[in-house]
């Protein structure tokens, strides 16, 4: 079962076989041995790939859930827990990994050695228990996904423009000024209906309806659709404090920030959760500290 959902995660028998230190002909029997036993195809197989069939996935599935069983069954009577080994595969928005996550990752990388982690980095919302995740770090409202969720903080918001957009337009000082000016669009479906620039005022947060040049379905040319001065950005503080300390944005209209950015955990609902996958979100819960309110 090991074997086969190595294969399953690297989709590659000789991937799979190096990291697991075995001959190639043993993973590959390993595999012909379960499909065998199950009397169903785990994997289709072709000469430049190795994916999971509709039963392999359903197998991969529970595969991972009895191993981490084991995995835990295993320690339950170490006085001294053994070093953790294995695979993790998380997924996190792509300013979240170059921002926080990855300057840090080699000291929870030092801590484990015998760790090693598959890193997904996409504003798209992924799923979770289709495509394997042990955990995924998300930005913004959760729906209701039957998924357990672990609070982290919030993002607070802040308004920027680049120099070069507030020399052609001018500095809005009211919302009333916003009629001239261009909002950068974020939506993560592109078509949708933009939502406006957000404000907060006695009774809740408002949104002024704006024009727009662009929209974008990524923080990355969100951001660089701001420093390209394409108009106005409403964006989290702490992702761009950089560029206004070194004068690429500018911040505006200070006193009507957008609701902040709740961040959170997720990962599947599971009886015992594998070590790893806990010490690695225990991990991120106390770097994330460090930047979240």
């Amino acid at each position: 079962m090991t074997t086969f959902v190595r294969i399953a995660e690297l989709q590659s028998f000789t991937a799979a076989a190096i990291s697991l230190g075995l001959p190639k002909s043993r993973a590959s029997a390993a595999v012909s041995q379960l499909e065998a036993h199950l009397k169903t195809q785990l994997l289709y197989r072709t000469t430049r790939r190795v994916q999971l069939t509709h039963d392999g996935q359903a197998y991969y599935e529970r595969c991972r859930e009895l191993l981490a069983e084991l995995d835990e069954l295993d320690a339950l009577f170490e006085r001294t827990p053994s070093a953790l080994t294995g695979s993790l595969r998380v997924d996190m928005p792509v300013s979240m990994a170059r921002n926080f996550l990855i300057p840090r990752l080699p000291e929870f990388l030092g801590r484990h050695p015998a760790l090693d982690i598959e890193l997904s980095c996409t504003d798209r919302r992924v799923d979770v228990i289709a495509e394997g995740f042990d955990c995924v770090i998300r930005v913004g409202a959760l729906a209701d996904s039957g998924l357990v969720a672990r609070p982290l903080g919030v993002l607070k918001m802040g308004n920027y423009a680049s120099p070069a957009y507030l020399a052609r337009h001018g500095e809005p000082k009211t919302l009333d000024d916003l009629s001239d000016h261009y909002l950068i669009h974020y939506a993560l479906t592109l078509g949708s209906r933009p939502f406006g620039f957000e404000y907060r005022d006695a009774e809740g947060y408002r949104t002024v309806d704006m024009a727009g040049r662009i929209t974008v379905n990524n923080t990355e040319a969100f951001q660089a659709s701001a420093l390209a001065g394409l108009g106005l950005f409403q964006a989290p503080r702490t992702g761009n404090r950089r560029n206004v300390e070194t004068g690429a944005l500018v911040e505006i209209l200070p006193a009507f920030e957008a609701e902040p950015l709740p961040v959170s955990v997720i990962y599947p609902r599971r009886r015992h959760q594998a070590r790893r996958v806990r010490a690695f979100i225990d991990w991120v819960a106390g770097i994330m500290s460090d930047y979240l309110d």
